[in-house]
């Protein structure tokens, strides 16, 4: 093998590789005497076909199998060779007017990984925001938890609807000239009058309505709303109202607690106090996680991959365009992003260099992901998949490094971030929940997990600066490297099923905002134990070693 080299500028390495034909030439001949013994020809005893024949027979395809092996096996011994460590897969391309029985000329370009400068890890100063979970917080979650278990009373013949009600109706929607529009029909829909879930002003005309007495309201559609023949343009809705009842008493007992499945009101209490508890140190650690990554990125500039920024960039790209169909004027909210774009692509580079800084962090200390919490990881995430779909799934992980890499990556970086955080000098400060959440919004600062998608309180521009502070965390996956093969990671085979759509009320014709799919609600008084039958061992194999380097983690905002 005879390689050249044609580029070497900044991160990017260009060769010009000769595979000599006598070695193509040569596997194709191990091959055949491999495979002839097992060539089976009438008119020839099994193992007896000439050699020229099962040449003739299967030369082409042996041929090419040769060329594919010779190449791999060449591109592995350049970057061997050459100490590279591709940034991302090799462009290998084949020189035009290639025959048989001729010297194989590629062209290889490949964009490497930078010489990352040891990291400056000594010095590290964080300050610990600690928010207590006050017993008044404890107090307001359980009367939430009684507020949406409360019953419902029965009233009396005559009563008249108020706001806190709950009124149970069949319903026709019309446009004003009097003609039913489609889904604009639902039967026993009820609905807590006050809570703003209908259309503006379908709920304050229901005010004083009776069982048993049919009313027509006229509402105005508004100008977002999802149904864009019905935005913005008046209707009538016939109601017919089936019950009327009042709410009882919320009370914060044990009768609340069994009711919810659990043995005492302690035990709920204590329930909602771990959670509180997990939330606010959740809080605390993304607030000095972000602290972290700014010195981390203050203190270290290098050079990155271009390549590894354009797709880092892209990724960024695709998710704030999707949070602004979201918005109400999702046209304003792209035009408020197009001003930004150059922030976000040096957004993307931060996120690249972080990534690579902290991969080496983790590879330098002995920071490791076990196969045990690999195995983990794999069946957690095989639950989004149905039945079969989930052994697809582990076994897609098992055999593509790739993958396996990008899974186990926010992990590893877990573990480095604890790592750093153990060696840092922290100064602990009790503060308020309000004060630790403006600090982790703050305009100056990187955002954290906590931004909301409430995508209907938002205007474009603030939801262009959360998600711009987000995008400033995060830090990117850095592919695998020294040996990893030179061809594309295949996609998963498993699809996750879509669920059973809910029966039709109808209830999505009055709804105030645009259908959505509600968010799956957290059961905050059910034992955190229930869940971990998912994080149990494993059945999987253990999945591929990931080739070279482990990836560099990428944090989930």
């Amino acid at each position: 093998m005879q390689t050249v080299e044609t580029l070497n500028e900044g991160l990017k390495r260009a060769y010009t590789l000769t595979i000599p034909a006598k070695d193509i030439e040569s596997r194709v001949d191990a091959e055949l005497a491999r495979v002839a013994p097992q060539v089976r020809m009438p008119g020839f005893r099994p193992g007896k076909v000439p050699a020229n024949l099962v040449r003739k027979m299967h030369g082409p395809a042996l041929m090419q199998d040769a060329l594919n092996t010779s190449i791999q096996e060449s591109i592995q011994a350049l970057l061997a060779e050459k100490q590279l460590r591709p940034a991302v897969q090799p462009s290998v391309a084949l020189t035009e007017g290639y025959e048989p029985g001729k010297d194989a000329e590629l062209k290889i370009e490949v964009e490497v990984l930078p010489q990352v400068p040891a990291p400056a890890i000594e010095g590290l100063k964080l300050e610990k925001l600690v928010v207590p979970a006050a017993d008044e917080v404890i107090d307001e979650q359980l009367q939430k938890f009684a507020d949406q278990t409360k019953s419902w009373d029965e009233t009396d013949e005559g009563y008249a609807a108020q706001n806190g009600d709950l009124v149970t109706m069949d319903f026709v929607g019309k446009t004003m000239d009097g003609v039913a529009f489609e889904g604009g029909t639902g039967t026993d829909m009820a609905v807590e009058l006050g809570s703003g879930r209908l259309i503006p002003g379908f709920e304050d005309q229901v005010v004083g309505a009776k069982a048993g007495e049919e009313r027509q309201i006229k509402v105005t559609f508004p100008e977002e709303y999802q149904a864009k023949e019905l935005a913005g343009q008046d209707a009538t809705f016939d109601l017919t109202i089936k019950s009327v009842k009042t709410a009882g008493e919320a009370k914060v007992d044990e009768d609340l607690a069994k009711n919810l499945g659990l043995e005492s009101l302690e035990q709920l209490r204590g329930l909602i106090r771990s959670q509180v508890e997990s939330e606010l140190g959740n809080l605390t650690r993304t607030h000095m996680k972000r602290k972290l990554l700014d010195q981390l990125a203050a203190g270290h500039d290098f050079e990155v991959p271009p390549s590894m920024v354009e797709a880092e960039f892209q990724q960024i790209w695709a998710q704030l365009e999707h949070e602004a169909t979201h918005e109400p004027d999702p046209k304003a909210a792209m035009e408020e992003m197009e001003k930004e774009r150059d922030d976000y692509r040096k957004i993307a580079e931060r996120r690249v260099r972080l990534g690579l800084l902290l991969s080496e962090i983790g590879q330098a200390n002995g920071v490791e992901v076990t196969q045990q919490e690999m195995n983990r990881l794999i069946a957690q995430a095989a639950q989004q998949y149905r039945g079969e779909d989930q052994q697809r799934f582990i076994q897609y992980i098992q055999q593509e490094p790739m993958a396996a890499a990008q899974l186990r990556a926010p992990l590893y970086e877990d573990k480095v971030v604890d790592f750093l955080f153990d060696k840092a000098d922290v100064t602990e400060r009790e503060t308020t929940r309000e004060e630790l959440e403006a600090a982790i919004e703050s305009e100056d600062g990187f955002a954290t997990g906590t931004h909301h998608h409430d995508h209907d309180n938002h205007k474009p521009k603030q939801k262009k600066a959360a998600a711009k502070k987000k995008s400033e965390e995060a830090t990117a996956d850095v592919a695998a490297e020294d040996d990893a093969e030179v061809k594309p990671a295949k996609k998963p085979a498993a699809k996750k099923k879509a669920a059973d759509a809910p029966a039709d009320t109808g209830e999505e014709a009055v709804a105030a905002t645009p259908a959505k799919k509600p968010a799956a609600k957290k059961a905050a008084a059910k034992p955190a134990a229930q869940d971990e039958a998912a994080e149990g061992e494993a059945e999987a194999k253990p999945a591929k070693k990931a080739p070279a380097k482990k990836a560099a983690p990428k944090t989930e905002a």
